[in-house]
Parts: structure tokens; sequence; C-alpha cells
């Protein structure tokens, strides 16, 4: 694998089964991508999952699921690095050393801790949620990423990570590379087919809005076919005014490579019904093979843990000499053997 190409560094939760359309089009795909350009590393993020409460057994088969899928969408172990976060230790040994750097106040202020806190309460909001963002500080130095995958969300947890890296190295001398955010400003946003105002999410979409990639494909054709639309008839890109149509168009086109204009004179003068029939097919193309890929990865669980397991190797082999590197200018005592 190049080692002179920029490196990379995401992570994808796995505690939702299925990936959707929504995590698909605004990451995955875009993962794939950037194993051609970049010394790519890919984690499935186990331990920012139990920031709340996982059934073990659940999270366990989830891990593998996304493994699954990750490699069914087109992840290639040759081209970058795949691995589960819980098998590479230095992560929470580095975000210890990180938590140790950051003021009580400066945790306080992260944007989405506010929110999970205010919407889970106070009693069942635990310290790991509130330091899981210096935990993901330690994910990305950790592998002296020179880039971070991320959305507009997440941009505030990018400039955590920064401070931290230049206080660590104004502090101790130069360890970490400080990262830069890489927004992807083209991806795709896909909004719940039945409410297509708000982002096609695990925890905020209806069942009916939400497009399960492993869901039946005849159950796909079925949730685009019923999406909400309005009472014109024009089908025309205008997310203001026309939501649901604007939603339908971006799926098709991010999917198919097609622009939005050449979609919108396609469909000049036929109707709502012509373009969602053409997208459940074109949804059903795409899920099948994905579904089929994803089940002969999750019936062979040896190789699929092979995987993870040289991926974790490869992981480990970068995380653990800037571990040694970060202990040693703080101080702490190099262990003999």
């Amino acid at each position: 694998m190049a080692t002179d190409r920029p490196r990379v560094l995401s992570g994808i939760q796995p505690t939702a089964g299925s990936f959707h359309l929504g995590n698909y089009l605004g990451a995955v795909r875009q993962w794939v991508a950037l194993q051609e350009t970049h010394d790519a590393f890919y984690m499935l993020a186990d331990l920012h999952a139990i920031t709340v409460t996982q059934d073990p057994a659940e999270l366990r088969a989830n891990t593998r699921v996304a493994a699954a899928q990750l490699l069914a969408a087109g992840l290639d172990p040759d081209r970058c690095t795949l691995f589960v976060q819980s098998h590479v230790s230095e992560h929470a040994q580095l975000a210890w050393v990180m938590n140790c750097l950051t003021g009580f106040g400066e945790a306080g202020r992260m944007t989405q801790f506010k929110d999970k806190s205010a919407k889970q309460g106070a009693d069942r909001t635990s310290v790991g949620l509130f330091t899981y963002p210096i935990l993901q500080v330690a994910d990305i130095l950790l592998y002296q990423a020179h880039e971070v995958p991320v959305g507009e969300d997440q941009r505030q947890h990018i400039e955590l990570t920064r401070d931290l890296a230049e206080r660590f190295n104004g502090r101790y001398g130069e360890t970490f590379i400080v990262p830069e955010a890489y927004i992807l400003k083209e991806t795709a946003k896909i909004y719940d087919l039945q409410d297509p105002t708000i982002k096609m999410s695990k925890s905020a979409s209806t069942p009916k809005g939400l497009v399960n990639l492993l869901d039946e494909p005849r159950a796909t054709a079925k949730k685009v076919k019923s999406a909400v639309t309005d009472t014109d008839t024009v089908i025309r890109f205008d997310p203001e005014t026309k939501p649901g149509v604007s939603n339908l168009l971006t799926i098709y086109s991010t999917l198919t490579g097609t622009a939005v204009p050449e979609l919108e004179e396609k469909y000049a003068g036929k109707g709502y019904g012509a373009l969602k029939t053409d997208l459940a097919e074109v949804m059903v193309e795409f899920v099948t093979p994905f579904r089929e890929q994803t089940q002969q990865y999750l019936d062979d669980p040896e190789t699929l843990d092979s995987i993870l397991a040289k991926g974790a190797e490869k992981a480990r082999t970068v995380a653990a000499e800037t571990l040694s590197q970060a202990y040693g200018k703080v101080g702490f005592l190099p262990a003999k053997h």
C-alpha cells in the first residue's frame, strides 16, 4: 500500500444492522473513492457505540454485518485498512492522555454532546458520552491522519482534534500531524421519503421513510413508489418548494451518475409516477447485488474475521508507534520486556 499518499481516517458505528441509503451515499461511497487516492484507514467504531447502552450479542453481530456491508460496497482490504476499533487497544490508551489535556469547559461546549445529553437526560447520560469527542481525537491522531472525511456537523470535532494536537506538540514537542477536515461538499444529502424536511436517519426517520440497504428489494421499491411528493405534477429540482421531488431526483442522480438537469428534461411532462417507477427499478438494481455480496461475507465468518484481523494488525503497527512516541514525550517510564 502506497505510503506517500495523504492518510485519511474515518469510522462508522456498527449499531444499526443494515446501513441505510443516507449512510451509503453520504459517507461509504466516498470511502470507496478515497481508497484509490489516499492511504485510507477505516474503522468500525464499537468503542464509540457503547456510549449508549447496547445489547452485547447484537453489537457483536452488527459489527460483522457492518464489515460485510463495507466490503460489499467496494472497500478493498488490499487498498485500505479496515479494522474494528476495540481490536486496537491504543485507541483507549491515547484517549486517556488526550482527556488529561482537555479542559472540562472545552469538552462541555461540544454541540453534539449538548444535543444528545438533552435528549437522554442527565441521569442517563454517561461520562463516556461526554468524553467521546476526545476518544475521536485519539482515533485520528493515532494514525497521523492528514485529512478526516466528515460531514459539516462534525467540523467542531475536527477543530478540537487540531487544538489538542497543537497543544500536545507545543507542550511536549512535535509529535502529531495536525489534521484537516475533508468536508465532502458534493455529498448528496438524502432525506426521509415520508418527511423530506428531515435527513434520512435511523433515529429520526419513520419506517416507511427509511431505505435500509439490506431490506427485501420489493419492500425498497414499494417505499420509493409511495414517497411523498406534492400536489403539483412538474418534475423540477427545487428543494424549497418541492423537497420530496428534489429528494427523489438527488437519489436518482447520485445512484446513476445522471445530472439532475438531464433527469428534469427526461421526465418533462411525464408526472411523478414515471419518475418513481424508474427510480424504484434503479434502487432494486443497486440493492440486489449489494445484499447478495453482504450475505456471502456473512456466510463465511472465518474469512470475514480474517480480513478484520489483518486490518487490525496493520492498524496496530501504526498505532503502536504513535502511542510509544506520545508516551515517551509525556514522560512515562518505558516498559521492559
